[in-house]
């Protein structure tokens, strides 16, 4: 408590009065829960406002693409930042914290972290994923199948069900993957873990089934400060790698890079 409290005394006396210009804050949808807490808690510490917005990672950048005007970019990955960086749109991307990819698993549905992969195998199981290229998320599952030796069985038979620009979207105020298992669209749906402790949290009765080791596939998370951003927006991001903001990260199941 006293290292968090101190690191934020420091970001705070660092600050200037330009630094109240509100900070837009674009951030893939796994990060929801975390970095709005981290906004808010950015906010306290320095004066600042956060504006923030959440979404699928590759739409968050083509949205920035498309001229929005967002200042810091967190991606679920670090190819959606570095092709912004590449474009000359920001600065330097930075790693800022780590994923990995569970199963989430409907309660009738008999499954281990030893049988995961004949269950996606089996023809009766209906296998939820997100969306290759507009959400990491369906990137890191797709790798996920090309290590497991059935890659063209299980790309297949994949229901893209979730981080599309066209996917359903779930009631307010429902989380996104406890909605999906919740109604019965999928019997198996790979997510992140951290997804899927937010999952467990809203319908208890799912099961989350680590994946085996063989098949692991870790997640990077990358961040970006934008061209033309306000001052605040450097400070913002340099509280999200604090030991401050680890920490915050690191409570809702994120690896952390920093501080940790």
């Amino acid at each position: 408590m006293f290292k968090t409290t101190l690191v934020a005394a420091l970001v705070a006396a660092t600050m200037t009065p330009a630094m109240a210009q509100e900070v837009t804050l674009y951030a893939a949808g796994s990060l929801k829960a975390a970095l709005s807490d981290v906004a808010e808690d950015f906010t306290q510490a320095t004066g600042t406002p956060v504006t923030t917005s959440f979404g699928p990672s590759g739409l968050m950048r083509e949205r920035i693409e498309s001229g929005e005007a967002a200042h810091v970019f967190a991606s679920a990955n670090m190819r959606h930042p570095q092709t912004l960086a590449d474009a000359g749109k920001g600065g330097a991307v930075t790693l800022f914290a780590r994923n990995r990819l569970c199963a989430l698993a409907r309660h009738e549905v008999t499954v281990s972290t030893d049988t995961l992969l004949d269950v996606m195998l089996d023809k009766g199981t209906r296998l939820g994923t997100s969306t290759p290229k507009a959400d990491p998320s369906g990137d890191y599952a797709f790798a996920l199948f090309d290590k497991s030796g059935h890659a063209d069985t299980l790309k297949g038979k994949a229901l893209q069900l979730t981080g599309g620009p066209d996917s359903a979207k779930p009631p307010q105020g429902r989380n996104n993957y406890a909605w999906v298992m919740d109604s019965d669209q999928a019997d198996v749906f790979l997510t992140y873990c951290t997804n899927a402790v937010l999952a467990q949290k809203e319908v208890p009765d799912l099961q989350i089934v680590p994946v085996p080791e063989a098949l692991s596939v870790g997640a990077d998370y990358g961040l970006i400060v934008l061209n033309d951003a306000p001052e605040g927006a450097q400070a913002l991001a340099d509280y999200i790698l604090s030991p401050a903001g680890q920490a915050v990260l690191g409570d809702y199941g994120f690896d952390m890079v920093n501080g940790g």
